[in-house]
């Protein structure tokens, strides 16, 4: 997607910022900053969209994503609307590259940071014990004060520069655009639309009209932001909930296929292969494996 600049509100009074926000549902427009977001799923689940790749997150998720990498979070708005007293909880840090100087950079005890900025450029799911460091840290983030914050940014800066528990996002690195914000607003009402409408058909004429343009002119437009078809898209959103739905593990596997919106077993049998490299109970078992 072409995502929308985003320029931070600076602090005068703070090398990096912390925000721990409890709302009602994640809306955030797809876009990108400068800045290196370091972002702590404390309570909440739905879908993240970064770079070119649909997952879903689930609380506990801590995810690291470089500067300039286009990035946004949608909550599930079934689990919510079902649950109206839950909220979405996160903490957030943003900081940038040279927050705390250059000079730090070139410190030769520092030459694991300047890798780890460029590794985050592709985006990283944090996992394993560096997770558990790093939520501990964020926490202690949100009310530290002066040299206690400074402190508390370098040791997160240590727990991420050094761990190897960690998953890339993004495969290689992708060349994004800057947009204006009509751009940004369409895609962001096209991704908006898929999510609340996965189950059913969609029809490019339908889409296409939300987008206010042809038929021809989406699927250009779409393929040239996205690097993918609609369809591709569409396919990927689907994907994603039936993954969530597998591993809640209170479903068939066939209720599931009809449930996410496709019209044969055999059908989502392929599409999940292609999508996940693995098939539905392949992808159950490794979740289950992991969770022991």
């Amino acid at each position: 997607m072409k995502p929308l600049f985003r320029k931070l509100t600076a602090n005068l009074e703070s090398s990096y910022t912390v925000r721990h926000d409890v709302l009602p549902h994640f809306k955030n427009i797809w876009h990108y900053h400068p800045e290196l977001e370091l972002h702590y799923t404390v309570k909440g689940e739905g879908v993240r969209f970064i770079g070119d790749k649909i997952s879903n997150f689930s609380p506990g998720e801590i995810v690291l994503v470089g500067e300039n990498l286009p990035h946004t979070w949608r909550s599930n708005e079934e689990y919510f609307s079902s649950n109206p007293e839950l909220n979405i909880e996160v903490i957030v840090i943003q900081f940038l590259p040279d927050c705390l100087g250059d000079y730090l950079l070139k410190l030769p005890e520092a030459y694991l940071i300047p890798k780890l900025f460029e590794r985050a450029k592709s985006g990283m799911v944090l996992t394993g014990r560096a997770n558990e460091q790093l939520a501990d840290l964020m926490r202690r983030a949100v009310d530290a004060t002066n040299l206690d914050k400074i402190i508390i940014l370098l040791s997160i800066l240590k727990t991420l520069a050094e761990t190897d528990e960690y998953e890339m996002i993004v495969n290689g690195r992708a060349i994004f655009y800057q947009s204006n914000e009509t751009d940004s607003l369409r895609l962001n009402n096209v991704c908006s639309y898929t999510l609340e409408n996965y189950k059913k058909d969609i029809t490019l004429d339908e889409i296409s009209s939300i987008s206010n343009l042809s038929v021809t002119s989406f699927c250009r437009y779409f393929k040239l932001m996205t690097n993918k078809t609609y369809y591709d898209f569409l396919i990927e959103i689907r994907i994603s909930h039936a993954c969530r739905a597998l591993i809640e593990d209170k479903t068939p596997t066939e209720v599931i296929c009809f449930d996410c919106g496709f019209n044969n077993v055999s059908n989502f049998y392929r599409h999940f292969k292609k999508v996940t490299g693995l098939t539905p109970l392949e992808y159950k078992r490794q979740y289950l494996k992991k969770g022991k």
